[in-house]
């Protein structure tokens, strides 16, 4: 059985349980390729609609991405809200935040409705600027509140450095309504779920290939195979070839994190509040405080570098951010992959007649996970065509090794810009 990479939320597991590979021939409605959160919700928003779905993991439940990231929980898409905007306009956008708002009450009504105690929910997202922002975020909070019904409450320079002492940060919108928590077990849990409600998930059990044109598709995988009438392809990162068109429209980026010993007393000298916090660069950080031990994310690269060696780099941010943190050691560090279109915005839709896209949920991905898998379930079963939604950005080519540089260039011009904005601001 594979073992999940070595991450707090591995050590912190509830319950390790494996799931079956798959042998023999299995006849279902709805077969999920991928088991991250995308293709556990798909599967088990299928299953309460009374689909015979089975889901296939190459690895384990949640291996990837979803078991592995910073843990937070709020509106919005990884698409920045303007970008949103030009491309498809004012109504359509609003439309679009209210179901990545939507996304978030799925997850609190998931762990609600399925007792998941395990998920270790904290209140709070705190986001805070590197430079003088005050007026930009006034207007962020009173457009939220006036047309989403959201409350943030706009923190003073002061205010932000009480709770977070660092000469880097000044204003910041704290949301008590989003919140931080343990996604591996609530994955876990959500997998529990599809196997009582008679669906089967299966852990170890790549597909090899493919039949996807024909109307009842077929999918060897290394000991069986599975015949089914629809196939959801939510992959992630890790998605491999069986659908090369799908696999052009995206980019695997690695993304990093690490954890601190176990330094309580040292932690709360620097970090003062139990939000996550996140910065409000474009290549910024987040980071949050677990079981008397720091999280901290950041950095993103198109290769898979070694997470010890990215693991000094994270390091050096963090005391460049909290230098009472200089003693603190790393205990930990992995790296993951994500998947992301080049417009940032999910693939959700068909790419041919009963084979749905749920992928490309890099950067912003507990919330809209959960949402794009429920559109997608709704159209299989006839409900909604809310997927369509989504249908202005497109499967664009990802641009292949061209598109890798792009990426790895725009990264590097957005830290050079939240530079610039720092310096002019600590300048003012």
């Amino acid at each position: 059985m594979t073992a999940y990479v070595d991450t707090y939320y591995k050590r912190t597991l509830s319950s390790d349980a494996a799931y079956p590979a798959l042998s023999g021939r299995h006849d279902v409605d709805v077969c999920i390729v991928g088991g991250g959160l995308a293709g556990l919700t798909t599967a088990l928003e299928l299953a309460r609609r009374g689909h015979a779905v089975t889901v296939a993991e190459a690895r384990r439940v949640a291996w990837g991405a979803s078991g592995r990231n910073g843990g937070f929980v709020s509106p919005g898409w990884a698409a920045r809200a303007d970008q949103i905007r030009r491309l498809v306009g004012i109504d359509h956008a609003k439309a679009l935040f209210r179901l990545s708002m939507e996304g978030v009450s799925m997850v609190v009504e998931a762990i609600r409705d399925l007792g998941i105690a395990d998920a270790n929910v904290r209140a709070g997202i705190l986001r805070v600027s590197r430079y003088e922002n005050e007026a930009a975020l006034k207007i962020q909070r009173d457009e939220q509140e006036a047309e989403f019904g959201r409350k943030l409450r706009l923190l003073s320079r002061d205010e932000v450095r009480s709770l977070l002492v660092s000469k880097k940060y000044h204003e910041g919108l704290l949301d008590e309504g989003s919140f931080h928590f343990h996604p591996l077990n609530y994955a876990r849990a959500l997998a529990r779920e599809i196997v009582r409600l008679g669906g089967s998930v299966h852990e170890d059990t790549p597909i090899v290939s493919a039949d996807l044109a024909s109307a009842e598709k077929r999918l060897r995988t290394p000991a069986g195979e599975v015949r089914a009438r629809t196939v959801v392809l939510a992959g992630g990162g890790y998605t491999d070839s069986i659908a090369p068109s799908l696999r052009r429209s995206f980019l695997p980026i690695a993304t990093y994190v690490v954890l601190s010993e176990l330094a309580p007393e040292l932690i709360a000298g620097a970090i003062r509040t139990q939000a996550g916090v996140s910065d409000g660069r474009r290549a910024g950080d987040y980071y949050r405080v677990v079981d008397g031990m720091l999280l901290w994310g950041g950095r993103i690269t198109t290769r898979t570098t070694d997470p010890r060696d990215i693991a000094a780099v994270i390091r050096h941010e963090m005391v460049t951010t909290y230098p009472q943190l200089e003693g603190l050691k790393v205990e930990a560090a992995w790296s993951g992959l994500m998947a992301y279109a080049r417009h940032l915005m999910p693939l959700i839709g068909p790419v041919m007649p009963n084979v749905w896209s749920c992928t490309a949920f890099g950067g912003h991905g507990l919330n809209t996970t959960a949402i794009g898998a429920r559109v997608v379930a709704e159209a299989i079963s006839g409900d909604s065509d809310r997927y369509r939604l989504f249908e202005p950005f497109g499967f664009l080519w990802n641009g292949g090794p061209f598109g890798t540089a792009a990426v790895q260039l725009t990264y590097w011009a957005y830290q050079g810009m939240d530079f610039l904005r720092e310096w002019r601001s600590a300048r003012a």
